[in-house]
């Protein structure tokens, strides 16, 4: 997997940029907000995440690790593919996104072009456990249980881990007792533990 990509700029569009790298010219799909905030002559690095299909490879940028995690994991919600977990980027910030589904705002997810009501609750329901990190518990710097969840997930996928692998290890280590106060770098560990003991999963 491509994890990052550091090089010129050579071209920029309104929601693509191709990047020198040894001479190569790379096209990444990134969001308007990234693609306003580079000029063609400029180094850049941008966070990215391969989406391969029988057709096509592209290669999607981000600003950092944190919208590349949004990326990824709104589209384990039925009906969301790359290009709408894309969209929702570019409406949203990643932060506004952890906000809208801790809050069940549903208005503010509809304001995502391509995501109706429906679609909305879908995502609260879905990802509320994952994702729905609120502000408060952001600022106090503690870790919660949803904030290390969606990290170690994301780890042990870019890990080489299926989804359904990585959830259940993280589910496993979400029931032990001092779940609640974990960091990352810990939870993660035990995660690791339980696939090493179990290498096949069932999705």
């Amino acid at each position: 997997m491509i994890a990052q990509i550091r090089g010129q700029v050579v071209f920029r569009s309104a929601d693509e940029v191709v990047v020198e790298v040894g001479g190569v010219g790379i096209s990444v799909v990134v969001t308007p907000r990234i693609a306003a905030g580079l000029e063609v002559g400029q180094q850049c690095l941008l966070v990215t995440h391969l989406v391969v299909r029988e057709d096509s490879l592209t290669l999607y940028g981000f600003a950092d690790v944190g919208e590349r995690e949004i990326f990824r994991t709104v589209q384990t919600v039925s009906g969301v593919g790359p290009r709408l977990a894309l969209t929702m980027l570019s409406t949203l910030t990643a932060d506004q996104i952890r906000s809208a589904i801790a809050d069940e705002d549903v208005a503010a997810l509809m304001t995502v072009s391509g995501v109706g009501r429906k679609g909305a609750q879908r995502i609260i329901v879905d990802l509320k456990d994952r994702l729905g990190v609120s502000t408060a518990a952001a600022d106090t710097g503690i870790p919660s249980e949803a904030s290390w969840r969606t990290q170690v997930s994301a780890a042990l996928t870019g890990l080489g881990w299926s989804a359904p692998e990585a959830q259940s290890a993280v589910a496993a280590v979400a029931q032990q007792p001092d779940s609640g106060q974990l960091s990352v770098p810990e939870a993660l560990r035990r995660a690791l533990q339980i696939l090493d003991r179990s290498p096949a999963v069932s999705p």
